[in-house]
């Protein structure tokens, strides 16, 4: 009964060696006792044959642009100093009690005040205050881009090179509303420079950003754009570059680069509720940067256009009730007695729907758009008034002082 038992069971292990042969031959292994051996030279090479994943370098870039970022040291007067001239009362003059005139009291005390200085000012040596920030060139003659916040009341400003030398600069133009400055190195017109890129970062490029953090020097920190657009409060034009990198302290100023070595932001706020970084920042796009300061370069100054109107947001509610199918637009709050918009027949009410055919979002994006405006400049309005929209021509003004 073995026997027959075992017939079938021979051919079944038969057919199962023969099975298991060939496919041991063509994976060109050997068989023995039923079992494939594998081929240690075979698996090498399948094994070196797997494609090698790497992280990109960043290297070349950076030899590329570095040269051209400088770190910027700023001397102020500390905030005491700042207060008004001498020969100006700040508030704290000595004032001597009432005591009988000729008194020896009354002799000490006024010759105590006397001893002050004119007007009660202590007499003390100027105290100053020390920042640091970075910034580049753009442009082989020695102009430097920073942040206004960086040098804004400096007494004396100093750029660092990449390679040690220390060079004065003077404050050719500030633009506290975009938080922009533009200096200026003399003696040279050989300077390692880098320009503005023509075209504006995407969501999801990589970017390096360049700086002095800490003071420690050039340093180097990579990430990616991850949104655009971004309103942080800092100031009516705000239209951020939000970076997820390590920015610090310090790279206040200094350029974000993209892979081709273009300056696609400048470095100015960051998200710290540690009061470190978390890994997210805000740099003012390039764009933006050229604008100001090819101003700044010109006047020393910046120029906006101005229509005169106040504006709020167009919310939900406010669409419904006005017949908007979305809440877009800004609607007019108020408009300034003999203003652009006021001679054009602008009124309270009026929803902006568009600038020169270009779709306005909310009343921030208005602003923009026509801040961006040259005063003397023909600017057309898309209204939504009563159900309808109507096009309104007005020729746009210079931004008062202060506004």
């Amino acid at each position: 009964m073995l026997d027959k038992a075992s017939t079938p069971t021979r051919k079944r292990m038969t057919k199962w060696l023969g099975a298991a042969a060939v496919a041991a031959l063509i994976a060109g292994g050997a068989v023995e006792s039923g079992l494939v051996v594998p081929n240690p030279a075979h698996a090498e090479l399948r094994s070196m044959s797997q494609p090698v994943q790497s992280m990109p370098s960043f290297a070349n870039v950076i030899d590329q642009v570095k040269p051209a970022v400088v770190s910027v040291k700023v001397k102020m007067l500390s905030v005491a100093d700042r207060g008004g001239d001498d020969d100006e009362s700040d508030g704290s003059e000595f004032a001597v009690p009432d005591m009988p005139p000729g008194s020896p009291m009354d002799r000490f005390f006024r010759q105590f005040r006397d001893q002050q200085g004119p007007r009660g000012k202590h007499r003390q040596p100027r105290q100053f205050a020390q920042a640091l920030g970075s910034g580049f060139f753009i442009s082989a003659d020695g102009y430097v881009v920073t942040n206004n916040h960086v040098v804004e009341n400096a007494s004396q400003v100093q750029v660092t090179m990449d390679d040690g030398k220390v060079l004065d600069a003077k404050v050719i133009g500030t633009d506290p509303k975009t938080d922009l400055a533009l200096l200026k190195v003399d003696g040279g017109s050989d300077f390692p420079y880098v320009r503005l890129a023509p075209q504006k970062a995407r969501i999801g490029d990589w970017v390096l950003a360049v700086g002095n953090p800490f003071g420690l020097g050039g340093t180097v920190t990579a990430g990616i754009v991850s949104a655009q657009h971004r309103d942080i409060g800092a100031g009516p034009y705000d239209d951020f570059i939000q970076i997820d990198a390590p920015v610090n302290k310090g790279n206040s100023g200094g350029p974000t680069f993209n892979l081709a070595g273009e300056v696609v932001g400048v470095n100015t706020a960051i998200f710290s509720p540690s009061g470190g970084s978390v890994g997210i920042a805000f740099a003012i796009p390039a764009n933006t940067v050229d604008q100001v300061v090819a101003s700044l370069k010109d006047k020393g100054s910046v120029t906006r256009g101005f229509i005169g109107v106040q504006m709020q947001p167009v919310t939900k509610e406010i669409a419904e009730a006005i017949g908007l199918k979305e809440p877009k637009g800004a609607l007019v709050a108020d408009t300034v007695k003999n203003g652009p918009a006021a001679k054009a027949g602008i009124r309270t009410g009026d929803t902006i729907v568009a600038v020169n055919g270009e779709a306005i979002t909310e009343a921030r994006d208005l602003s923009r758009k026509v801040a961006q405006v040259a005063p003397g400049k023909t600017l057309s309005l898309t209204l939504y008034r009563d159900g309808k929209e109507r096009t309104v021509t007005l020729e746009v003004a210079s931004q008062p002082k202060g506004a």
